[in-house]
């Protein structure tokens, strides 16, 4: 019982160790061309803590609750650990799959609205507010007409990632 019950533990300090340390153990092996890819999918480090756990802790119960033996107990094991690393498998796939909304560009910002926070002189630069994913963001603006503080202005055309070209909303 004190095996079974040492791999489970064992199983949970790999698990934690692999939250950790994420990404150590594939780094240690990069480039070593026989083993790219090997830690990617069944030898993963949250697959291999799974199987492990599950195969102790499975174990235990079964050697625990029941008059078998260790064999019995071990392949009850083995097969929870099995399962458990499948599971994990399917799962890590799962959220690395999963992909957030693409970062908003500067480019994104042309036709959107915003005040003047600092004025803009003819042909010189200001400062706009503009919202970009829903948040208030300073850029710097250049106009080619003159543009008073706290006037409504359209985005044009995105010059770099933290400036845009503006023109007035005439009422």
């Amino acid at each position: 019982m004190t095996v079974f019950l040492g791999l489970g533990i064992a199983g949970i300090v790999l698990l934690v160790l692999s939250l950790v340390l994420d990404g150590v153990l594939e780094g240690l092996f990069e480039g070593a061309g026989v083993l790219d890819g090997l830690f990617d999918g069944l030898l993963s480090l949250p697959v291999v803590a799974g199987f492990v756990s599950m195969l102790g802790f499975g174990g235990a119960i079964v050697l625990g609750t029941t008059g078998l033996g260790a064999g019995p107990a071990t392949a009850a094991g083995t097969c929870a650990g099995a399962g458990a690393g499948w599971l994990t498998l399917r799962l890590t796939r799962a959220l690395m799959r999963d992909q957030s909304a693409p970062t908003p560009r500067g480019g994104d910002l042309v036709g959107t609205a915003g005040s003047v926070v600092t004025a803009i002189p003819a042909d010189g630069y200001g400062e706009v507010l503009l919202r970009l994913g829903g948040q208030p963001v300073k850029f710097a603006a250049r106009s080619t007409v003159a543009v008073a503080r706290g006037a409504e202005v359209w985005v044009d055309a995105s010059l770099s990632p933290t400036s845009v070209t503006v023109r007035p909303v005439e009422r």
